[in-house]
C-alpha cells in the first residue's frame, strides 16, 4: 500500500477508466472525474461497493475520492462515468 505522499502525488502513476469493461489491477484510490455509477468495486476479488457507497445506484459526483481502509482495490467496473485510478 502506498503512503499518503505517494498517493497525493500519484507517484506510482494513474489509469483512466472511461468504459464499462472491468479493469482488474491493484490500486489505492479512486478519484471520480464525472458523474459515475459503479457496477463493481473490488478488494481481494470481492465486490465491496455497497460498503463504500450508501446508494450505489446513484451517481457519485466529480471530486469524490474513495479509498479502502486496508490493503488495495483489485478491480473496478463502471456502468457510466469516468474515474482515475491512483496506482
Amino acid at each position: 500500500m502506498a503512503t499518503v505522499p505517494e498517493i497525493l502525488s500519484a507517484s506510482q502513476g494513474t489509469f483512466m477508466v472511461n468504459d464499462t469493461i472491468e479493469k482488474t489491477t491493484n490500486f489505492d484510490v479512486i478519484v471520480v472525474l464525472s458523474n459515475t455509477v459503479f457496477t463493481s468495486i473490488k478488494a481481494n476479488g470481492v465486490d465491496i461497493k455497497s460498503t463504500l457507497i450508501a446508494d450505489p445506484t446513484v451517481a457519485l459526483k466529480p471530486g469524490a475520492i474513495i479509498r479502502v481502509n486496508e490493503g488495495q482495490f483489485s478491480g473496478i467496473q463502471l456502468a457510466s462515468g469516468q474515474v482515475a485510478l491512483i496506482l
